[in-house]
């Protein structure tokens, strides 16, 4: 093999890396500001992430300058003949122990993170006693139910509960908890700004919560494939101040206590007064 070619097996691994480094620079990495998670449960998961790209990428160097090292020698040594050999059971258990442990040192690291977000003995509490609205993923559209002002979510609706479809208020500064079902198929409960994930299956119900830092509208998709219309199955989150939270509750009760008996209509002098048809 020709020093050609060695330079050829160099090229690929060095532009790998220089791509994923430069990356961030023009917006291809982790979604939302500046690449930050807006959940402190995110910003932890991105950390764990960080960690293992930082570990799978300085195996990745360290293979790839092995290989360029041993094509490069045997390029400038044509009389070095190969010797065939069976094994070398040293390097074999280097390479099985340390990958090993290095999994068993993720797998501990990770386990306080991973109760956090999936045991339901670790959720806030008062997230837990009062959930802010139930969840149902449909083919093709996110439907939300909540409590009547005052009352709590109850497992069956009720006849003042109140509903929306593919846009769900939240209160900004505490964490709240939301009830996720499926109405037919499986699909998927996916935050990508918060990095809020759980998949939503047919006659289960199931817990998920999650805090935002900070007030904004942030994009809710499925994140199974369910169907012809899964690309257009989105939804917003509006994380807002309590105040705004409450008067959004106000006027979609209000909204939803129209009976339509009542009107308002102007008469011959322009002015408002109230009729009924």
């Amino acid at each position: 093999m020709g020093k050609g070619w060695c330079l050829f097996f160099l090229f690929w691994p060095v532009a790998a890396v220089v791509s994923c480094a430069a990356a961030p620079l023009i917006g291809w990495s982790f979604p939302y500001d500046n690449a930050q998670a807006a959940s402190n449960l995110g910003i932890r998961i991105d950390s764990l992430f960080y960690l293992i790209l930082a570990i799978t990428a300085l195996v990745f160097v360290g293979t790839q300058a092995v290989l360029v090292y041993a094509l490069w020698r045997s390029a400038n040594n044509r009389d070095e003949r190969a010797q065939y050999i069976h094994g070398n059971h040293k390097l074999e258990l280097i390479w099985s122990i340390i990958p090993g442990a290095i999994l068993l040192f993720l797998a501990l690291y990770q386990m306080n993170l991973w109760a956090d977000f999936r045991f339901k003995n670790h959720y806030p509490e008062a997230a837990v006693k009062d959930p802010l609205a139930e969840v149902t993923a449909r083919q093709f559209e996110w439907r939300f139910r909540y409590p009547a002002i005052g009352k709590q979510l109850q497992p069956k609706p009720q006849p003042d509960d109140l509903y929306t479809v593919n846009e769900l208020h939240v209160p900004f500064g505490k964490p709240v908890l939301i009830q996720l079902r499926s109405d037919d198929v499986q699909h998927s409960f996916f935050l990508p700004a918060l990095r809020i994930k759980q998949d939503a299956l047919p006659g289960l119900q199931i817990p998920v919560w999650f805090e935002a830092n900070k007030p904004g509208v942030y994009d809710l998709v499925c994140a199974e494939l369910c169907g012809w219309g899964h690309y257009k199955m989105k939804a917003h989150v509006i994380v807002q101040p309590e105040a705004e939270y409450q008067a959004y509750l106000k006027n979609l009760t209000q909204q939803q206590s129209y009976d339509g008996l009542g009107k308002i209509a102007a008469n011959e002098n322009g002015s408002e007064s109230e009729a009924a048809e």
